[in-house]
């Protein structure tokens, strides 16, 4: 269906890739994996036709539709939710507006016999043949259908799109491009800042209802559970694997090792002739042997391994006092805000050394609750903090937060002690951050890398309860591991608010659920939660068929 040539992209005299080559088919489904900084937002934008290649070209059908959601957009501010989703059928409803002026100019002119009323009479046939060509579709029920499953209350749809955070905007976006039904769906991000039901309900439009769709993502559940296809962008150029993410691991292993062994034999042999010819340099008998031996070494083709992480990095929480057997207990805990009443009579207790997960849809309290716990809000009931108790809050503001006159490296410095800052360069790399970067003043630093360098300044802190905020937006796969593995080794408490099944996973063995005002604990891990509510969902769907 689409095909990319040879496509190259080189800037200031680095090439970031060169002699790509790829189709793209009508149903798959590719996950685009890579490092951060290998190239992959910028292939999305060649494909989208946003940014053009250096070289090569993009190959497409003439009505192919190609949506892009990038991570980063704005919406229109005058706009309401309704009237900005609306804006995915423009063409069509433009197309309707043409038809109806080009039949009124027909109805209301009397130059029958004229060039010009036989030409409206062709463009009138032309739209019209289009439009009706078109599948009739109930525009207000699937946006309203749409809307919902990316989680929006009808109440939401007149309200400005000004109201909303930049991560419900996208969810206005992501709906805009699903309405179109694409040929193609390219995806930048698409689960940041969305919660665990949004996401199932894209995973279910992506898998059941869209065409082809190439998507970048660190949310390794969501890529698994939606594709077939795996495209490794590396060292500037790609290997296509047509497995989802979990089979292409276990086969990019076995390539890395093979090109580990041809490397290591290569060395071998390169050390041998090397040895022949310093051995025997300057030696008349020898001197053809020699000189073959050279141009064998000059002719030989390099074995290349392919970005293989010996960092070996880990995170060890420094040493903080033991805290109460309860960290934290809340007792028919309630929270409005004026008639608006968050939840009700909730009952929470956390043991020391517990690791629970926060879920459930976005605006139901869970962030709330944090705040009630951290006492930056009034509450109805009683919520005590356990003795000895010593908290480490992130969140996504704490990067506003950080002293933006310091650099990355200092920001890091100042707090670490013990074995660790003899470590302080390899644990930036972990988080992303090398060569100029540590240099770098904080206030110079995108929101995505303030969020990282918050993380690590917390990390380094001396705290036995740990409550985390959606940790892993902005983090890739290698470092999302580090985090899980140092949060796995923690002695001291965590609540985890994340969308992340995958970081969930073996992390948190108890779920509070929030929702319909309500906090609702159960007594087992992420997936457990997770097969027991798709059981509920088709019970409630049951009672409503019966009903």
């Amino acid at each position: 269906m689409i095909s990319v040539d040879n496509v190259a992209v080189e800037f200031s005299g680095r090439t970031l890739f060169s002699d790509v080559t790829f189709n793209v088919n009508e149903t798959d489904r590719i996950a685009l994996m890579g490092k951060n900084g290998a190239g992959k937002s910028t292939l999305l934008k060649i494909i989208a036709g946003v940014d053009k290649p250096t070289r090569g070209k993009i190959s497409t059908p003439n009505d192919a539709v190609i949506a892009y959601l990038p991570q980063h957009l704005l919406t229109d501010d005058t706009a309401t939710v309704f009237g900005e989703t609306s804006k995915a059928f423009a063409d069509v409803l433009k197309l309707k507006t043409e038809m109806d002026e080009l039949n009124l100019q027909l109805e209301t002119r009397t130059d029958y016999e004229s060039d010009e009323y036989m030409a409206i009479i062709e463009k009138v046939s032309d739209v019209s043949e289009k439009y009706y060509s078109i599948e009739e579709v109930n525009y207000d029920a699937e946006m309203e259908k749409t809307l919902q499953g990316l989680g929006f209350l009808r109440s939401d749809f007149t309200r400005p799109t000004s109201e909303f955070s930049g991560g419900w905007r996208m969810r206005i976006e992501l709906a805009k491009i699903l309405l179109q039904k694409p040929d193609l769906i390219l995806l930048d991000e698409p689960t940041n800042h969305m919660d665990i039901e949004s996401i199932q309900w894209l995973e279910d439009f992506l898998i059941n209802s869209a065409k082809a769709v190439i998507v970048i993502s660190h949310d390794r559940a969501f890529v698994d559970n939606i594709t077939n296809r795996t495209i490794e962008v590396t060292q500037g150029k790609i290997y296509d694997y047509k497995v989802n993410y979990s089979h292409y691991l276990q086969l990019r292993k076995e390539r890395l090792e093979q090109q580990q062994k041809q490397f290591s034999d290569q060395q071998k042999e390169i050390a041998d002739i090397q040895g022949f010819i310093d051995r025997f340099k300057g030696t008349y008998s020898k001197t053809l042997q020699v000189q073959s031996r050279v141009k064998v070494l000059e002719k030989m083709d390099i074995v290349e391994v392919d970005e293989i992480d010996t960092s070996g990095i880990s995170i060890k929480f420094p040493a903080a006092p033991r805290s109460g057997n309860y960290p934290i207990i809340a007792d028919q805990v309630s929270k409005s805000y004026g008639d608006n009443l968050i939840f009700k009579d909730a009952n929470i207790t956390i043991e020391r050394g517990q690791k629970l997960a926060f879920v459930g849809k976005n605006g139901e309290g869970k962030s709330t609750m944090v705040k009630a716990i951290m006492g930056e809000i009034d509450f109805d009931g009683e919520l005590k903090v356990g003795h000895n108790c010593q908290i480490g809050y992130f969140a996504q503001n704490q990067a506003s937060m950080l002293d933006g006159e310091l650099s990355v490296f200092d920001t890091v410095d100042n707090v670490a002690v013990g074995e660790i800052r003899s470590k302080i360069k390899d644990l930036l790399g972990a988080f992303l951050f090398s060569g100029d970067d540590l240099n770098k003043k904080v206030k110079a630093l995108s929101g995505g890398e303030r969020t990282r360098l918050a993380m690590i300044k917390l990390l380094l802190e001396p705290v036995n309860l740990l409550i985390l905020d959606e940790p892993t937006n902005h983090l890739d796969l290698r470092t999302k591991d580090i985090l899980k593995d140092a949060l796995l080794a923690f002695e001291g408490t965590v609540i985890l608010i994340s969308h992340d099944r995958d970081f969930l996973d073996g992390l948190a063995s108890k779920v509070f659920e929030f929702g319909n005002k309500r906090i609702k604990e159960h007594f087992e891990d992420i997936n457990g939660f997770l097969r027991n509510k798709k059981m509920e969902n088709l019970s409630d769907i049951e009672r409503k068929n019966q009903a």
